[in-house]
């Protein structure tokens, strides 16, 4: 087989597996313009006979889900930024510091990758309950940052590993401070960790519907996730509010990655490069 017809043939199945990746978020936009009679008509995958643009309106404005794409941004933005600044500084003091229990402190950490959400509801809750938290944005914000600091500092410890100690050292001698080494030296170094960190955490934060629904009644708070829950009323639901509600809440993803995807390519091919 020649080297044209080789390509030829990985083209058309890199083209077959883009185009069944990118059809369930077109039809998913379709189905934000249509209403409950075309959606069981029988034209649910069809092109809509026309753009009903009201249904977004529905969405952002009665339904609210302005609000509550608001308050998922603010959860998520809050426990990144929380995520990053914590698990660094305990990569880094786990990593590069020499002090006693280090070892066993990383093992404690990295426990909780084991630990199912399932199993801490009741417990977060009645903690939450008891400092009075419920119903307010902390509810959410201190048990997805917990839950995401074991597999970033995973990820930070063994991109640590592979930076050289001689940078510290050097960065020692010109009198740098430990916290001068660490967003100088170190920071830039880790960006492309510090982006997959991100991407997981905020996949894992805007996507979640247990804690948010247990821990937040209140629809100031309310995620888009539970917000878009609601808009399924118990005897007759609108469909294509729902569908605009969708797109609303996939949009921020699609973009995050692509402004991040370069970065995480380079995180996961760092460790080829520095062998």
């Amino acid at each position: 087989m020649s080297t044209n017809i080789k390509k030829a043939l990985l083209g058309i199945i890199m083209a077959i597996v883009a185009i069944s990746s990118l059809y369930p978020l077109f039809w998913l936009i379709l189905f934000s313009f249509k209403d409950n009679t075309e959606i069981f008509g029988g034209n649910i995958a069809g092109l809509p006979s026309k753009l009903l643009w009201g249904n977004y309106k529905e969405a952002l404005v009665n339904a609210k889900v302005s609000n509550y794409f608001l308050n998922s941004v603010i959860v998520t933005g809050v426990t990144i930024v929380a995520t990053w600044i914590l698990s660094l500084t305990s990569s880094y003091a786990v990593t590069r510091m020499i002090w006693k229990f280090r070892h066993l402190t990383l093992a404690i950490i990295l426990l909780g990758l084991m630990i199912p959400l399932n199993s801490a509801l009741l417990p977060l809750f009645i903690i939450l309950k008891h400092l009075r938290m419920l119903n307010s944005y902390g509810a959410l914000m201190i048990p997805y940052t917990a839950f995401a600091i074991p597999m970033a500092v995973f990820i930070l410890t063994g991109f640590l590993k592979g930076i050289p100690r001689e940078l510290e050292e050097a960065a020692c001698i010109d009198g740098c401070t430990i916290y001068n080494i660490l967003y100088i030296i170190i920071f830039p170094l880790v960006k492309p960790a510090l982006a997959t960190i991100a991407i997981f955490t905020y996949l894992s934060t805007w996507n979640e519907l247990m804690f948010a629904v247990t821990f937040i009644s209140d629809s100031k708070y309310k995620t888009i996730t539970v917000g878009i829950q609601s808009l399924v009323g118990q005897y007759s639901t609108s469909w294509g509010p729902i569908g605009a509600g969708l797109v609303v809440a996939t949009i921020p993803t699609i973009v995050i990655y692509i402004l991040m995807s370069s970065q995480v390519q380079k995180s996961l091919t760092a460790g080829a490069v520095k062998g």
